[in-house]
């Protein structure tokens, strides 16, 4: 995003030892958060779902409509706002999206058994982690598919919004297995992008601190998105 410093910007004058160190903090800072996200999301989500008053409430349309804006605002806040907001406010607008957003997933228990649900976050984790690992390791600059990877993001998008009308069961799925190539590709790109303003913003730990918060929300959204995915492969099944 244009408010990330860029990797290339600065001389890089630390040698690599203290670098990679660097790099390792920061993306431990990042993977970090983005798992408390996860835990928060689950936590909430199991906790509405075993309230029968609570589930009833969430599922009021217009409860629906308000959770989606105050959580768009708050991604928005979060992505837009890195140079004006400190890490602290940063963290608590992340932690507060992850538990609105326990308090949408929580209708998923009333479709997916526990089962299936329990395996899509295995099968997510494995793809993510590895994604991820090649994301960090690879020598191919990502930032190059950038336009690919946006304009897959609006086709899902509109595909999906025509399918609403269309209830097409072959494009139902084809949007599924490609949303699954996207999330898997995003996660790689992110991951990439995360550790070069990591090596960009060694020399400032205000800055490093921010930025982790909102990569934790782009990797957060990357396995989520990717978790219900799989999920809606694996089916509906429950016990």
């Amino acid at each position: 995003m244009s408010q990330y410093p860029s990797p290339y910007s600065q001389p890089q004058t630390l040698d690599y030892a203290t670098s990679a160190g660097v790099v390792a903090r920061f993306m431990n800072n990042v993977y970090a958060w983005m798992a408390a996200g996860l835990a928060l999301t689950a936590v909430v989500a199991w906790a509405v779902a075993s309230n029968a008053l609570a589930l009833s409430a969430i599922l009021h349309p217009g409860t629906f409509i308000v959770l989606f804006m105050v959580q768009l605002g708050l991604v928005v806040a979060i992505s837009y706002a890195t140079n004006k907001i400190s890490a602290g406010v940063a963290t608590a607008l992340f932690l507060l999206y992850a538990a609105l957003n326990g308090l949408t997933f929580s209708v998923i228990f009333l479709t997916y058994s526990l089962g299936n649900i329990g395996l899509a976050f295995a099968i997510t984790a494995g793809m993510f982690g590895g994604m991820s690992l090649i994301g960090f390791t690879t020598r191919i600059d990502l930032t190059s598919f950038r336009g690919l990877i946006f304009m897959g993001l609006i086709a899902i998008v509109i595909a999906s919004v025509v399918n609403i009308f269309l209830l097409s069961t072959p494009l139902y799925w084809i949007i599924t297995y490609a949303a699954v190539a996207l999330f898997l590709g995003l996660t790689a790109y992110d991951t990439q992008k995360l550790k070069q303003i990591a090596y960009a913003t060694e020399g400032n730990p205000q800055l490093a601190n921010r930025l982790a918060i909102n990569g934790a929300l782009a990797l957060y959204l990357d396995f989520i998105n990717l978790f219900l995915m799989i999920l809606r492969i694996l089916g509906n099944r429950r016990n």
